[in-house]
């Protein structure tokens, strides 16, 4: 696990339960709902997020993780609620701006612009561009050193990623995985206090997802805090501090990975509520793998429907 027993033990005040309150909360969302056509796709009643940590927000398909993450980052628009960042409201506030606060997040399809190089996907990312200003992007003077900074930023960025060597490649020649490290890359560029990351292992291979956990673990090395939404319980468990399940909308448990791979709440989002495996007579490595093939076939039948 990331943390020791005390070092968990210090994200919350009292037990593990929905909605429970954290020491140091980053976001807090109350009432938090957004319906499609009469159904609840967000029913979130309270949710905090401790500061400094990695928390995994999981659930089955359908669960509401991605519509969640699109309205705490200001993409889409409750029917109702509110919630804060760093102690400020931000429901309402457009995406953009909900960025220059510090509050990043990538998405589950890369948003890697293909006929950009992989440099200029990077300098994309910064703020505090003055050669946005038409008026001051006539006198080079006023914009050239900031652009220096830039790009010995996204040159760091890039190597830390092991992605220099491709800097002048279009972005479009990059692998899956590899435009997943240059959207994580690019998000870094603008210095932001918490990062949302949308499956950032999914369609990634088994060397580049190992790479990633790193990466993930070295930002929490820094300070910054990470939400990330993940269906590969191993993943979770192995870097995750805490971690939230949704099901149907709702928060239906909370609690530290080795804990939740037990809960009845979880065991019956994934499987049902009338199953016949007692996840209780199995290991944590087990309750896991039985969780992601649960997961895996419920994803084959919707690919099945679809067809």
């Amino acid at each position: 696990m990331p943390d020791t027993t005390t070092e968990r033990a210090a994200l919350i005040e009292g037990a593990p339960a929905p909605g429970v309150k954290k020491t140091d909360p980053i976001v807090v969302a109350d009432g938090v709902q957004r319906t499609f056509g009469g159904v609840h796709a967000v029913d979130v009643d309270h949710v905090e997020i401790p500061r400094g940590a990695i928390t995994a927000l999981i659930g089955p398909n359908g669960a509401g993780k991605t519509t969640f993450f699109n309205l705490l980052t200001g993409f889409d628009k409750p029917n109702h609620g509110s919630w804060s960042f760093d102690g400020k409201p931000i429901g309402g506030v457009p995406a953009y701006k909900v960025a220059r606060r510090g509050m990043i997040r990538t998405f589950q399809l890369t948003k890697a612009l293909s006929m950009l190089s992989v440099m200029e996907n990077m300098r994309l990312g910064a703020q505090e561009q003055p050669g946005e200003n038409i008026a001051r992007a006539l006198v080079p003077a006023l914009w050239r050193g900031r652009e220096q900074q830039i790009t010995e930023r996204a040159q760091d960025l890039l190597a830390r990623f092991k992605l220099d060597t491709k800097a002048d490649d279009f972005a479009a020649s990059l692998s899956g995985g590899q435009r997943k490290l240059l959207e994580m890359a690019r998000a870094l560029m603008s210095d932001p206090t918490m990062i949302m990351l949308d499956e950032p292992m999914a369609g990634v291979n088994p060397a580049l997802t190992q790479s990633l956990l790193h990466h993930i673990l070295d930002l929490k090395a820094t300070g910054m805090t990470v939400l990330f939404v993940e269906h590969d319980m191993h993943v979770v468990r192995e870097i995750a501090d805490w971690v939230i399940v949704m099901a149907e909308g709702r928060i239906v448990a909370e609690g530290y990975p080795d804990q939740v791979m037990s809960d009845q709440a979880v065991i019956d989002a994934y499987l049902g509520s009338h199953h016949d495996t007692d996840l209780g007579d199995l290991s944590e490595e087990q309750q896991a793998e039985l969780l992601d093939e649960t997961q895996a076939e419920v994803e084959r039948e919707e690919e099945r429907n679809d067809g």
